[in-house]
């Protein structure tokens, strides 16, 4: 086996389908950002979550917005719900692993504030929870997702936007998603800072 063509070989499926991916959810993206830029405009915050891959993209996301991403600009209000091992686990132990992120959601979420809801699938049943949650407390949601969208694209309300990106494969899956949570960090500055 050449190990080298084969380090390569992902290279060439990654770029293959970030191009897919960018003629498909490009315009997506914006709206999403447009979304998130309406709640921070608003002093509302974005809570994320996801599981796996998917929760380090989630803090990934609160930390550019939290600090910074590519330039000096005042902390903007997001929270990743994924971070607090305490909580997760006590809601997990007493009531059920679904429920860790939608609990967190009807503590902090308000009405105004952003759910970005983040499964590979579509189908993880937390996140899905947590989005039937941030419905109720009349928050609009940004669904990153992959395959077809999964169990999650049956719960888009008018207003919420799915990033759906066209790979079955969920290594090229997440690394489209942290492309367009990068893209979601640059759209929110440069609405609200103005291009640098």
């Amino acid at each position: 086996m050449d190990y080298l063509e084969r380090v390569k070989g992902f290279f060439a499926s990654s770029i293959e389908c970030k191009m897919q991916s960018m003629e498909v959810i490009s315009p997506a993206i914006l709206e999403a950002s447009k979304v998130m830029v309406e709640a921070l405009l608003n002093e509302k915050k974005i809570l994320a979550c996801g599981n796996g891959g998917s929760a380090g993209d989630a803090q990934h996301f609160s930390a550019e917005l939290i600090n910074r991403f590519e330039r000096e600009r005042p902390p903007l209000p997001a929270l990743a719900l994924t971070t607090d091992s305490s909580t997760i686990t006590s809601i997990g132990n007493d009531y059920s692993f679904d429920e860790i992120f939608s609990k967190q959601v009807r503590a902090l979420g308000q009405e105004g504030d952003v759910l970005l809801a983040i499964s590979t699938s579509g189908n993880s049943s937390n996140v899905i929870e947590a989005i039937k949650i941030a419905h109720a407390r009349e928050m609009k949601v940004i669904m990153l997702s992959g395959r077809d969208g999964g169990a999650m694209r049956e719960l888009i309300k008018p207003g919420d936007v799915e990033v759906c990106v066209p790979s079955q494969i969920t290594a090229r899956i997440q690394e489209v998603h942290l492309l367009a949570i990068h893209c979601f960090c640059d759209l929110i500055d440069t609405h609200l800072f103005g291009p640098e």
